[in-house]
């Protein structure tokens, strides 16, 4: 009894100083916080980091962009575009110091980063160094890396005659893929170039940041330089994106895709291949396979030791195969899928209150969703997966992921910041859509009333009364029933996607059908069980890619955040993201609404072939339209696709004009669509079509059986001016 009694005391003074330590734990945790909120504050640059660009791409000139009141000042901006995610795209001091390659400017100056559309910004608090918006310093396991924010690719801008708005939240006007393609030749000149190299090097060494040693810098160099050829090799799509669009999921699959994928189905694919021009003649001896492979690790691959695989099997000697392009393209299309279904990057006002998000409802907003979306965002803007093997054990990550009978089990360690994630939701819950800015829209707001003044001084941008007032009655008729009417400032407003399937929407299939048709080889996934809403389905050696991205996703958020910090407050930090996502969150888990097809045993992904429609409210600033950037104004979007027996004198929508340009209609809400030397937007292919939401019509569908009355051309112009309005 004394002995029970001496045991018991025992515990509870062990419990009792392990509580008292958490307690301490917690209340640094939280004045950390509190300390972190302050910090959030203290850039308040009244410019926002805007600067004013002569001589810009496109002969495009404009003064520093204002904003208008989307419900966040400055701070709330500037903390926004700074905030990492855990992106890492190359390090830092590469893109400080790196040259373009066909000149000694630098990679980051602005002329540059307009060419391809992403906006210059000058030093602020938060960004000492004047990176690009949405380009951030991010520090990883005592390493700095150059990375994307959010706002990278959600904020916009509208120009129109010298002037321009800011858009928080918008739909960036980039090019990532060209941006991506001249950053891989301006590393590969780095390497190659004898004069290039040295200035690089010294520059880098100069900074005295990351590096003590030039051997270091070279050896360095070359693995990222490669990592970002494989990058773009992986992705190369036959689809050109141009600017305002990118496969973003296609892109996020593939790295997963490249993470995942285990040693033996890779070895496997490799055996498998057959010669282009004799498919009884195998392309690679084993021999060769075990020479490629030789060294490579036996569980998780990722990219810089695929970056090594791609370079043995196109190496001639030695022993390896020496491979031609078009073998490596055969190959590549055996693992990976052509991300060929660009989109226009998503808005952002009104997704934390919306209840499913991702343009065909892939995503539902309930619960840790968000968190689990943002990760697979990061995923795919170049977080680093340190994603590592241990033998059989137990984990959290590995029992949510179904890998804990495995012999062995897939560790998420990675850049990606899960807290920032959880923070940067919240963040979003008060920004709002953008006001159209004209004159006499009864504001307190210092900047929507500059807005206002400068905008409004222009006959272009003042609205006609009269005009509203019918196309609010067009509006109710036509449009209203898939896309409500809000408040766009009531903190409480749930935004329900109306849901219609491909057949009745009738846009371009591409990105609802990839989300479910791409598969990919699922390493050690395969034979585990994952929940949907109609049961559990076991994950096969080659399953659905939107089945091994959930898993992966999941691994990721269950992983206790931020290697680079103490274990319990690694704890602490997970405890509190898991919390605040549930208790934090207003969503909760609903049926879809809208005409979709429903899920099944037999296709349990069939909710996912539809598009969703939405409130338009700030939906002129986000051209162009459709979720594919097909058409480039409302006004287009309210004509007719010629269809063989029509007449040749009618009006009817483009199938090719140019993008790139930020210079805004205000009469027909879109931007600049001819007159200038940008890309070339071809509606001729899967992809590119701008089929589909021919609504008010001569093409348009019955709904509900009722067939409506074409628009003529009087009421166009009325609804489109009503719908500047929202």
């Amino acid at each position: 009894m004394a002995a029970f009694s001496l045991g018991n005391l025992f515990s509870r003074r062990v419990l009792w100083r392990l509580f008292k330590w958490l307690v301490v734990i917690a209340i640094l945790m939280f004045i950390s916080l509190g300390i972190g909120k302050l910090y959030q504050g203290w850039d308040d640059d009244p410019d926002r980091g805007a600067v004013a660009i002569e001589k810009g791409a496109f002969g495009e000139n404009y003064s520093t962009p204002i904003y208008l009141d989307q419900g966040w000042d400055a701070n709330d901006s500037l903390w926004y575009y700074n905030t990492t995610q855990g992106s890492a795209l190359i390090p830092y001091d590469f893109f400080i110091a790196l040259e373009q390659s066909d000149s000694t400017d630098f990679f980051r100056a602005n002329s540059l980063i307009d060419k391809y559309r992403y906006l210059p910004q000058k030093p602020t608090f938060f960004n000492p160094d004047g990176l690009p918006l949405g380009f951030v310093k991010e520090s990883y396991k005592g390493n700095d890396y150059v990375g994307l924010t959010c706002a990278a690719c959600h904020t916009g801008q509208v120009n129109y005659k010298g002037n321009a708005l800011r858009i928080d939240g918008g739909s960036s006007m980039a090019d990532m893929v060209g941006f991506l393609l001249d950053l891989e030749k301006s590393m590969a000149a780095a390497v190659s170039n004898g004069d290039k190299n040295q200035r690089f090097v010294t520059r880098v060494l100069e900074l005295n940041n990351s590096y003590s040693n030039a051997d270091d810098v070279q050896a360095d160099l070359k693995r990222w330089a490669r990592k970002i050829r494989l990058y773009n090799t992986i992705n190369h799509s036959n689809v050109e994106y141009g600017f305002a669009r990118l496969d973003a999921f296609g892109r996020i699959y593939n790295r997963v895709l490249e993470h995942v994928i285990s040693r033996d189905q890779l070895r496997d694919v490799l055996l498998g291949m057959t010669k282009a021009n004799d498919n009884d003649a195998d392309l690679l001896t084993e021999a060769q396979v075990d020479k490629v492979l030789d060294g490579i690790s036996e569980t998780i691959i990722g990219d810089l030791q695929f970056a090594k695989i791609i370079d043995r099997l196109m190496l001639g000697k030695d022993g390896y195969p020496g491979l031609k392009i078009e073998d490596m393209q055969r190959i590549k299309a055996q693992i990976f899928n052509e991300p060929n279904a660009p989109v226009s990057y998503p808005f952002l006002w009104d997704i934390v209150q919306s209840d499913y998000v991702q343009w065909n409802g892939l995503a539902s907003n309930a619960g840790v969703g968000p968190l689990g979306r943002n990760t697979g965002e990061v995923i795919g803007v170049f977080g680093i997966l340190d994603w590592t093997a241990h033998k059989r054990g137990w984990s959290l990550s590995s029992l949510l992921t179904g890998q804990r009978g495995k012999s062995y089990q897939i560790d998420f360690t990675s850049s990606i910041d899960l807290v920032n994630l959880s923070r940067l939701e919240s963040h979003l819950k008060s920004l709002t859509s953008p006001v159209w800015p004209t004159i006499d829209t009864g504001t307190d707001n210092p900047e929507q009333k500059k807005a206002n003044e400068v905008f409004g001084k222009f006959y272009e941008w003042q609205i006609d009364g009269t005009k509203i007032r019918r196309g609010r009655q067009l509006y109710a008729q036509y449009c209203e029933s898939c896309h409500e009417v809000i408040d766009r400032t009531d903190w409480n407003r749930i935004v329900v996607a109306s849901m219609a399937n491909i057949n009745l929407m009738g846009t371009d299939r591409a990105m609802a059908e990839n989300s479910v048709n791409y598969t990919g080889y699922s390493g050690n996934f395969k034979n585990t069980y994952q929940a949907e809403g109609i049961g559990s389905l076991v994950i096969k050696d080659r399953a659905p890619v939107v089945q091994v991205l959930t898993a992966a996703t999941m691994g990721e958020v269950a992983t206790e955040p931020d290697p680079d910090k103490w274990w319990p407050r690694r704890a602490l930090d997970w405890i509190y993201m898991l919390g605040k996502s549930f208790f934090d969150n207003e969503i909760k888990a609903s049926v879809k609404s809208g005409d979709y097809w429903i899920d099944t045993t037999a296709a349990p992904y069939n909710s996912l072939l539809a598009y969703k429609a939405r409130p338009l409210n700030g939906i002129w600033a986000t051209a162009p339209y459709l979720h594919n950037g097909s058409v480039p104004s409302i006004y287009d979007l309210l004509l007719p696709l010629k269809r063989e027996g029509d007449p040749d004198d009618g009006e009817y929508r483009r199938t090719e004009f140019k993008v790139g340009s930020r210079e805004f209609d205000p009469e027909k809400i879109g931007f600049r669509a001819e007159g200038y030397d940008g890309f070339t937007f071809s509606a001729t292919k899967r992809g590119d079509f701008n089929t589909g939401h021919e609504y008010g019509t001569v093409h348009a569908p019955a709904i509900k059986g009722i067939k409506q009355e074409p628009l003529t051309d009087k009421e166009r112009k009325e609804l489109v001016e009503y719908i500047k309005t929202l």
